[in-house]
């Protein structure tokens, strides 16, 4: 029986911050911050990047808000019949 500490994962299993980040659309622009930190070393050299990554979730973040706010538009009129 595998210990509940064990951590490790195999190796066709994806990254969870990878998963979550394909799920918001964004995850080219991240990769696009991954290439940039490789070839430059220096976080500072890729801003541009980061703040294209940064609008990119706000975008998702603002899109998914809304949307759980017309799942429960729904059942807060039904209650308030």
């Amino acid at each position: 029986m595998a210990s509940p500490h064990d951590r490790s994962r195999k190796d066709d299993e994806d990254d969870p911050v990878e998963q979550m980040i394909s799920r918001t659309g964004c995850a080219e622009l991240h990769h696009a911050i991954q290439e940039c930190m490789a070839e430059h070393q220096d976080w500072r050299a890729c801003q541009n990047q980061v703040q294209t990554f940064k609008d990119c979730m706000m975008n998702f973040q603002k899109a998914r808000k809304e949307q759980l706010r017309q799942q429960q538009l729904p059942s807060t009129k039904s209650a308030a019949s």
